[in-house]
């Protein structure tokens, strides 16, 4: 009959614990055979080793450096020390396991004094101190060091290495920019620190999105037509206001220039943008605010209806709202940056776009904007230092559908006079372009010289809510360049916001501390551990993974 095997959790041991039992070990007469390291990735040549580690003994110790002791460059350890631990303590021949958080096994050993000390055949003519200072330890109390046979040799480094020659492009992209020093966590935190106290003028139509949630969809008994039962209606800011309320999350003191009617409802509005801090400038319109309602049946959006009436302003009152963006960028001497958005609701003519680009490149240190829907006008806007629109707005607007998008980026840029453009293309993530003024080229190829891009993948895996996620994304990026942020680090931080966005059912304001937190869970990715919680056997703790 088998023995009953021995849940591995209870091969893991603390300090005191494992002290314990090498004293009952030793008054048994029971020789304890140690192996230290980081065991990664616990391979064909980790086994063969503790396997016969095992053969010289009766009991089996085996240490494991943790996280913060392992030096073997950026990623690493790629799996947590708890699951370290596990993997070791899952093989049958494993007796004892222990999680050694200081440096070098040294310590340890001394406490231990392990009857034989087990390391791999490289070790065996090795001078390194560290290994020294080991062997010296154990055979000071009388124990021996042995080198295993090493006939299978493996490297949990080579391996991962080659690991990540093989993963998908999007993850190894990623690794090299945690790897850049201006996407170092400290200076991404720095930046958005900088961002407190911005000032910004956001200038475009306020939207109210209206998401209608739904009772699972049914066939109408006249004819084939889906029917759908209204349970709950939830109201969200969007538009221009959105971009104004995400600024003020992250420490920004923005004013949002827009045209409101005289309903209850927009003097509702009104009040709760002056409560988030953000100044509000309308100019007054008989136009009731734009409403977009989204059906959805659970997560999934069935249906849009759009409520809308298109702006209709004269020229005086064209003339009014540029003037009140200009006085708005230009009080206290002018403003850190600002936004234009057009949504296509006819709140700015093409004509009045450019003019209202020209007035606030005067008194803005960053001038930004994007457009959104095909009534919108992008090659309107002028002389930007920023624009960020998807891929399909920016060949729409050009008619340039079959070329590749560094050309269609560069047409942009050369037509508006822009420096930089942020393009997003969904799921693929974003490509920062940046025009470089000091190159002096005159040829048609001239793009292929004074054009630098930058891929950022997206940082969320799948998107409950893409809705929005332009407008954090252009808020971040603006509100970085304004901070003295480099475009790669713009991007990076609109791409952060962007993910916090994408999680999120509707329009909500992201915040500094959201951002951050996804920057941490941007450096802290590991290439195969990406499960998010690991359910431990009942009566155990469950261990939590960023």
């Amino acid at each position: 009959m088998s023995a009953t095997p021995i849940d591995p959790g209870l091969k893991i041991l603390d300090k005191n614990a494992l002290l314990e039992r090498r004293d009952l070990a030793r008054a048994a007469g029971r020789r304890v055979v140690h192996c230290h390291g980081c065991f990664d990735i616990v391979h064909p040549g980790h086994v063969r080793h503790l396997r016969q580690a095992k053969a010289l003994g009766e009991i089996l110790l085996v240490s494991v450096t943790g996280d913060s002791g392992v030096n073997k460059g950026v990623g690493r350890p790629l799996i947590p020390e708890e699951l370290r631990a596990e993997n070791l303590a899952a093989l049958d021949f494993v007796d004892w396991v222990h999680i050694e958080h200081r440096p070098t096994a040294t310590q340890l050993l001394a406490e231990v004094r392990p009857d034989i000390y087990v390391k791999g055949r490289e070790y065996e003519f090795n001078n390194d101190p560290r290994f020294l200072a080991e062997r010296d330890a154990v055979e000071r109390h009388g124990g021996r060091v042995v080198f295993s046979s090493g006939d299978v040799v493996f490297s949990s480094t080579a391996l991962i290495n080659a690991m990540e020659q093989s993963v998908d492009p999007f993850h190894q992209r990623l690794s090299q920019l945690a790897a850049s020093p201006e996407l170092a966590g400290q200076e991404l935190f720095s930046l958005l620190s900088r961002m407190r106290g911005k000032r910004l003028v956001v200038v475009g139509e306020s939207i109210l999105d209206t998401y209608v949630l739904c009772d699972r969809p049914d066939i109408a008994g006249e004819s084939p037509i889906m029917t759908l039962r209204p349970l709950e209606n939830r109201h969200y800011d969007g538009g221009a206001a959105i971009i104004a309320r995400h600024a003020a999350a992250l420490g920004a003191r923005p004013t949002l220039v827009t045209a409101l009617d005289d309903s209850e409802q927009s003097h509702q509005f009104r009040r709760r943008l002056v409560a988030e801090g953000v100044e509000v400038r309308a100019l007054t319109t008989r136009t009731p605010t734009p409403e977009k309602q989204r059906f959805l049946v659970g997560a999934q959006k069935v249906m849009k209806l759009d409520l809308v009436e298109p702006y209709v302003l004269d020229a005086s009152e064209q003339a009014a709202l540029i003037g009140m963006a200009t006085e708005a960028a230009r009080a206290g001497g002018g403003c850190d940056a600002a936004v234009i958005a057009d949504f296509g609701l006819g709140l700015m003519t093409p004509a009045a776009l450019h003019r209202m680009c020209n007035a606030l490149r005067e008194h803005a240190a960053i001038l930004s904007g994007d457009v959104s829907g095909r009534r919108s006008t992008l090659t309107a806007m002028r002389s930007m230092d920023l624009l960020c629109p998807s891929e399909s707005e920016v060949r729409d607007a050009f008619r340039l559908h079959a070329e590749g998008l560094p050309l269609v980026a560069w047409r942009l840029l050369q037509d508006t006079d822009t420096r930089r453009a942020i393009v997003t293309m969904g799921a693929e993530g974003l490509i920062a372009f940046d025009r470089l003024h000091d190159v002096q080229e005159t040829a048609d190829d001239a793009w292929l010289h004074r054009l630098k891009a930058e891929h950022v993948p997206a940082l969320t895996p799948f998107a409950i809510d893409p809705l929005g996620c332009g407008d954090s994304l252009l808020t971040a990026a603006t509100l970085s360049l304004a901070a003295g942020g480099s475009l790669l680090a713009s991007a990076f931080l609109g791409a952060c916001a962007a993910s916090c966005q994408a999680q999120r059912i509707g329009n909500v304001p992201i915040s500094a501390t959201d951002v951050r937190q996804t920057v941490v869970r941007v450096h802290n990715a590991h290439l195969t551990y990406a499960t998010p919680e690991v359910i431990h056997a009942p009566g155990r703790a469950t261990l939590r993974a960023s």
